[in-house]
């Protein structure tokens, strides 16, 4: 067997391992999905609930829906990737079986492209349910959306935030009794200057010069950019361009990072601690 098909095999194996965590945890599945949907609902009904606060103020309420459900969504798709990233480390402390992974003959590169390859399908997944549910409740209008190049746009930012988790990761590795809490600090502070629920133009100045580096932005604009606007896919460039770059640096920053703090935790014997 090739290298490379050893390692592609190998990948496939944490893919299938991770769909039979699924399997193990349905119900937990099944209370993060009802909690996602219910979540998204909840934000786009600020939309009518503005409405009807604002007294004679003309208000486009179905711009704001659409504007809100497509920033919930794409925040949802893209802290899922982000947290099965970081929680799996978590997962496999707590089943203590951290020290077999990290020890096994394969590259970190194959390790965790097994866990970010399940991760985008897995979100993506999540994503085409609660759209699908969200319809329902709302009419939502995508007649003029650019589907195409607004998934472009999400999957494109799927390696710049895959980057982010892989650094992240480090956390739960480095502190097995509170890494995985002190990830939410990190999602938080995305969440905040990122533009999910408001235009990043309301910021203050010193935070938008740090939105500007948070891949996410790119992802929300671009997106809303494609679904609101209609924008062709060739004027998207100047979204998908700064996530490509993102993507490039970040990931293998994220490895080596993630590779270094691996084997501190070795050498200091943290991976024999379940938290």
């Amino acid at each position: 067997m090739t290298t490379l098909a050893y390692e592609a095999k190998a990948s496939y194996a944490f893919i299938e391992r991770n769909i039979n965590i699924v399997k193990r945890y349905w119900a937990w599945e099944m209370v993060w999905l009802f909690y996602s949907v219910t979540n998204s609902l909840s934000v786009a009904y600020i939309a009518p609930g503005v409405g009807a606060l604002s007294s004679g103020a003309t208000i486009d309420s179905h711009y704001l829906v659409l504007y809100l459900i497509i920033g919930t969504i794409v925040w949802r798709y893209l802290s899922v990737i982000f947290y099965w990233l970081t929680d799996i480390i978590g997962m496999e402390r707590w089943e203590g079986t951290i020290e077999y992974t990290l020890m096994a003959p394969i590259t970190r590169l194959t390790h965790l492209a097994g866990h970010t390859a399940f991760a985008v399908v897995y979100s993506m997944f999540h994503t085409v349910v609660i759209l699908a549910i969200t319809a329902l409740f709302f009419d939502l209008d995508l007649s003029k959306a650019n589907l195409l190049g607004g998934t472009m746009v999400l999957l494109v930012g799927s390696l710049s935030f895959i980057g982010v988790g892989v650094v992240a990761a480090i956390l739960p590795l480095l502190f097995p009794e509170k890494g995985s809490q002190m990830t939410h600090v990190i999602i938080a502070l995305l969440l905040l200057i990122s533009g999910v629920y408001y235009p990043v133009s309301v910021l203050p100045a010193w935070l938008r010069f740090f939105a500007q580096y948070s891949p996410a932005t790119y992802v929300l604009e671009g997106t809303r950019a494609a679904l609101l606007d209609g924008a062709p896919t060739g004027a998207l460039w100047e979204y998908v361009l700064p996530l490509i770059v993102m993507g490039i640096l970040m990931i293998p920053i994220g490895l080596w990072l993630f590779r270094q703090a691996e084997q501190y935790a070795k050498r200091t014997g943290k991976l024999k601690r379940n938290g």
